[in-house]
């Protein structure tokens, strides 16, 4: 077998290389993004590159009102401060969970060989000898632990970002709508890029780090590196579920009273859970999102190493071709870089309706820049031939396969983001149909929203269906691993285009607030309606790639079980089915209550402070953010342990209780079940609130004659985006985490279960 042409040491400088690229990449947006001042300027024409004429249009916009921009400065303010206040309240509730289950890691792993420090046989090459089980518990210990701190790190940084940048987006908006997006857009790439570079950066030093004491033990090694995917996963639950429930509850208690009750406008100043809504935003779509995604790189990069450690890679020490998913990712970084210029310098939008077109090539250029990055990488980093570990047995793989699998889940990315935007978007007749049910009321416009939610599951399930195959066939469970890293490759991208949304949504709550034009308002409930569409693009890129993620860990957790058949016939592993498949349903009903009892509370507050407070609705008196923002915390807090409980616990009774085969089976239903749940719940929760929006935009003659804001069909349309707020912000996005969590805790106490699981099948 020939050796790759890139060499060792060419590895270990491209892959930290490429990283620190993605990080000075992110900083240089952050600066450029900086220089939209917070602060009321005097300008004069000769500062202006236009001259004297541009000077005037600035005037004509507003631009020296001094007023408008010390109250968008004070507002962005509020709202980071609250995003702040939740995230360190959370973080400290999260750390306590992070310290109890290192221990109980280290506990569960050490006791496998009696927490012995003598070397150990191999699991899967008995000739060998391998370092004690008790390493491995204390290094699987670590790398949780760190890949935690790098969930949270990215999640707090992607919403500090956001609220820095919310208020410069709605300055800009004055200027133009092009201004405004490339403001926008520049700092959602500040933290695609740096979670991006972060989490290779972090595990590349891990593995180095990890290398020193294991030297040739790259089995042990890369067991103990499956910690970092757990811990990236388990921080993102918290952060999903703890910032979905607190959007929601603000969101759901905003619309409801605001605009059904009292009929006054979306983010109008006078509605007292309108700052906790835009806090939301920040801590859900932002922090929990960024999260979400660094966990699925994490997985899917740790089960890929896992397969490869006990394939010839592994075998024969090839550290290039072991670090082929790196590598992979570092090319993502630079392909992401280029076409992110695409949208910020090379060309610039001039008018509202090359705003989701420009997204949309964000999608194609990536994914066409990275097939070419791909084969590459294919060439130079693998041998012509080699072999892949397929349970028990080593399959002959040869590199253009392996390329054909990263390809696969690459392309499958891009087909389930379109579909995603088809059934989302309200440029296409499936929102607008949802639409045109309001003229009955909302009874029409739900039963038209949980259809066109069901019928959104059918491609997407194909494109990962095929991908599955084609990648199992070419290179077994690995193939699977890298084609959820391809549809990863261009993460910083994603998570561009996805944290543009958010960003938008709080730069039109602030125009409103601030009291600004109505065509400022227009301006940015234009960029905010095709972020509405980027945000469930992103959705179905986390979920796509955690099916793929979930199954390859499967795929490791029976190899590291030594489970040689999962035979759904036996009835251990078809009870874990049925339990499996049910899980999601009893995960979203938890989720979904926590929203409904929580916005329940803020309907009250938000009803009591318009009924109590003397002159609100005139608008002469202010109400009290405070309270809301407090009850939007307290509840999302106490909410989030119950199915953070369930997720993380379920794996350790049920290995523990029934064995490794009866989980085996508690895997795959869980995964089948929640991967269409998750899917229909984020397309009909988008389709909604787009279809809300296309009547409120008025921009069609048809969506004319459901409006005005106001109007029963436009009320019709928000009590369905209402409904929808917690399926697309809540439980569909923290089904995701659920598949993948479950799936990663298996294989890092896969080892225990084997040893002394199934205590109850023992017992009788």
């Amino acid at each position: 077998m020939a050796l790759p042409i890139l060499s060792d040491l060419a590895t270990e400088i491209v892959i930290p290389v490429c990283a620190l690229i993605g990080i000075i990449f992110s900083l240089v947006q952050w600066v450029l993004v900086s220089q939209v001042k917070l602060s009321p300027e005097k300008h004069s024409p000769k500062n202006n590159k236009n001259g004297y004429n541009d000077f005037l249009i600035e005037e004509e916009e507003g631009i020296n009102d001094h007023n408008v921009v010390a109250k968008c400065a004070e507002i962005q303010s509020a709202i980071s401060e609250g995003a702040t206040s939740f995230l360190y309240t959370e973080y400290q509730y999260v750390s306590v969970f992070m310290v109890a289950f290192a221990i109980l890691i280290f506990l569960f792993l050490g006791s496998v060989e009696g927490f012995s420090t003598k070397s150990q046989v191999c699991t899967y090459d008995k000739l060998k000898t391998c370092k004690p089980a008790l390493a491995t518990a204390a290094f699987s210990t670590i790398s949780f632990l760190l890949g935690a701190i790098t969930s949270i790190i990215s999640g707090f940084l992607g919403m500090k970002i956001a609220t820095y940048a919310n208020a410069r987006t709605t300055l800009e908006a004055r200027k133009g709508v092009g201004k405004a997006f490339i403001t926008a857009f520049r700092s959602g790439a500040v933290m695609g890029f740096l979670l991006a570079a972060n989490g290779l950066l972090v595990l590349y030093i891990i593995i180095n780090l990890f290398k020193l004491y294991y030297g040739d033990d790259w089995e042990g090694l890369f067991e103990a590196i499956t910690g970092y995917g757990l811990g990236g996963s388990s921080m993102a639950l918290f952060g999903r579920v703890g910032g979905g429930i607190y959007t929601k509850a603000a969101d759901v208690g905003a619309d409801l009273v605001g605009k059904v009750e009292r009929n006054i406008p979306e983010d109008d100043p006078r509605n007292p859970a309108v700052i906790a809504d835009n806090v939301g935003d920040n801590v859900g779509d932002i922090a929990g999102m960024g999260s979400d995604l660094f966990g699925s790189y994490a997985e899917s990069s740790c089960a890929a190493l896992v397969v490869a450690s006990i394939s010839s890679f592994g075998i024969n020490h090839e550290f290039t071709a072991m670090c082929y998913p790196l590598l992979i990712s570092s090319m993502g970084i630079i392909v992401c870089l280029i076409t992110t210029l695409f949208a910020t310098d090379f060309f610039e939008i001039k008018e509202v309706s090359e705003i989701e077109p420009t997204l949309k090539k964000q999608l194609i250029i990536s994914t066409v820049l990275m097939t070419v990055g791909v084969a590459l990488v294919s060439w130079i980093a693998l041998p012509s031939s080699f072999t892949i570990f397929n349970f028990g047995t080593q399959k002959v793989v040869t590199n253009w396969q392996l390329f054909l699998c990263v390809c696969v889940g690459l392309w499958a990315g891009l087909i389930i983001g379109f579909v995603t935007e088809y059934y989302t978007s309200n440029a296409y007749s499936p929102v607008q149909d949802v639409a045109d049910s309001c003229r009955t009321g909302a009874a029409t416009n739900v039963i038209f929203g949980l259809a066109l939610g069901y019928k959104s599951v059918i491609i997407p399930i194909f494109a990962i269906a095929v991908s599955i195959f084609v990648s199992f066939s070419f290179a077994a469970m690995y193939g699977i691993a890298v084609a959820a890293l391809g549809m990863l490759s261009t993460i910083a991208t994603g998570l561009a285009i996805d944290a543009y949304g958010p960003i938008s949504d709080n730069a039109g709550g602030i125009a409103e607030m601030a009291g600004m034009s109505h065509r400022i308002r227009e301006r940015t409930d234009a960029l905010d309606a095709a972020g509405n569409t980027t945000a469930a693009i992103g959705k179905g890129f986390a979920i796509g790639s955690a099916a793929l993620v979930s199954l390859a860990l499967f795929g490791a957790y029976v190899s590291r079980a030594s489970i040689t058949v999962v035979d759904v016939l036996t009835p251990k592993v078809f009870i874990g089915l049925l339990v499996g498949a049910m899980l999601p349903y009893w995960f979203s009903a938890m989720t979904m209550k926590s929203v409904g009892s929580a916005a329940l509370k803020m309907v009250e507050e938000v009803r009591r402070q318009f009924n109590t407070i003397p002159g609100l609705m005139e608008g002469t008196a202010k109400p009290d953010y405070a309270t809301c923002v407090k009850i939007s915390t307290d509840a999302s807090l106490k909410e989030m342990i119950p199915p953070g409980a369930l997720v993380m616990l379920t794996p350790l009774i049920v290995g523990i209780l029934f064995g490794v085969e009866t989980l085996s089976g508690v895997l795959a239903g869980s995964l089948v079940s929640g991967v269409q749940i998750a899917i229909s719940a984020s397309n009909t929760g988008g389709a909604w609130d787009n279809a809300k929006k296309y009547i409120e935009a008025g921009a069609s003659e048809h969506a004319r004659s459901l409006g005005p804001k106001g109007s029963d069909p436009h009320k019709a349309a928000v009590i369905g985006d209402t409904i929808g707020d917690p399926l697309k912000d809540t439980s569909g996005p923290s089904l995701n985490i659920l598949i993948k969590l479950m799936a990663v805790e298996s294989l890092v106490f896969a080892p225990f279960f084997a040893t002394h699981g199934g205590v109850l099948f023992k017992i009788f």
